[in-house]
């Protein structure tokens, strides 16, 4: 293309251009160095968790973000000796759980059991859909096994939705990582049956992991999402008054809004290589699913608040609200979005009592 040759012709390059293409970027010596440390964190005999943590917060490159992980959620074991023994066992467990439950006749099921594959299976079709590769027979029936099974194994909450989106970050790094690619360069030819079936149990045990830590998100009523919900409009009350007067002159209450941010941990906010990145630090923070999440949404809304407050219609304020001007962020945006929550979560962290 034009723009190709402008950028190889010395003659049509700016100064700062041509002072950057004699030297490596000072990010990527940062990324290199970066991964290299997590690389040596991560083949240490004992691992050093709380290292590893600190070092995932400010994100991972792909090539250690399947170990850290799975490391961090505790699905592999501290000792670099048991790692191989464990998940071996693990991804064992599940196939037995698959025999038991899922490859059974469906006429045996249960009503309830009937009622929770029928949901499964109208949300598998739903989930991302702008992800194409999500659609494919063989991830769908993934999906679908990942979500029965766990359903049955905790029958407090069973299935509910916006459980699915959840699946996906763990699939597309899983994935990514087995055929040596990067997440969005995933495509229908790296769905290999011996790559998804040890994907499809490793995503299945760090779901569980993950969901341990928010199953009140997720039983009748689902209280833990509702009082995330209130944290975050007590914490909008005290960040921005005058945006929080304006959505309640207008009677936007938030759970309007925020319901699916909470419920789908904003994946349907933001694109999923941004959503990737988000997760390194969720995955680090001890409580990064069920604390830090609000204080990111809270900075979200703040980072908006100019354009709601713009805004006079109860429609227009829900439109806005129900579709994030996010299409063109960048990494950057998410950094920037990121490192404010942390401000807001070390202002209120120890008044954290008058959010509960």
């Amino acid at each position: 293309t034009g723009d190709d040759r402008n950028h190889d012709n010395p003659q049509l390059q700016s100064k700062e251009e041509k002072e950057k293409k004699g030297k490596p970027a000072k990010n990527s010596v940062n990324a290199l160095s970066k991964r290299a440390q997590i690389f040596k964190l991560i083949n240490e005999q004992t691992l050093d968790l709380a290292t590893l943590r600190r070092r995932a917060w400010s994100g991972l490159c792909p090539a250690v973000r399947n170990d850290s992980w799975q490391l961090i959620l505790g699905y592999q074991p501290a000792n670099r000796e048991r790692r191989g023994p464990t998940v071996a066992k693990r991804r064992n467990e599940y196939q037995d759980h698959c025999k038991k439950h899922y490859a059974i006749e469906e006429s045996r099921y249960s009503t309830s059991e009937k009622k929770i594959m029928h949901q499964i299976r109208l949300d598998t079709p739903r989930t991302l859909p702008s992800v194409k590769l999500l659609q494919h027979k063989s991830i769908q029936l993934l999906l679908e096994r990942i979500l029965y099974i766990w359903s049955i194994r905790h029958p407090a909450s069973g299935y509910v939705q916006g459980i699915n989106d959840l699946v996906v970050p763990f699939l597309m790094v899983f994935l990514a990582a087995k055929v040596g690619v990067e997440p969005e360069r995933l495509e229908e030819s790296h769905l290999q049956e011996k790559h998804l079936s040890l994907v499809e149990a490793d995503c299945f045990w760090c779901l569980s992991k993950l969901l341990d830590g928010i199953q009140d998100h997720y039983t009748a009523a689902q209280p833990g999402i509702q009082r995330m919900v209130f944290k975050l409009e007590e914490l909008i009350h005290r960040l921005d008054k005058p945006l929080h007067g304006h959505l309640k002159k207008y009677d936007i209450r938030f759970f309007h809004f925020s319901y699916r941010w909470m419920n789908c941990l904003l994946m349907r906010e933001v694109s999923l290589p941004l959503i990737i990145r988000v997760w390194d630090t969720y995955i680090a923070e001890s409580d990064g699913f069920k604390v830090f999440h609000i204080y990111v949404c809270a900075a979200m809304l703040v980072k908006f608040s100019k354009d709601l407050r713009a805004l006079e219609e109860f429609q227009d304020l829900i439109v806005f609200l129900q579709n994030l001007p996010t299409k063109d962020w960048t990494e950057k945006d998410i950094e920037t979005l990121l490192a404010q929550a942390y401000v807001y979560k070390y202002q209120f962290e120890g008044a954290e009592n008058h959010l509960h």
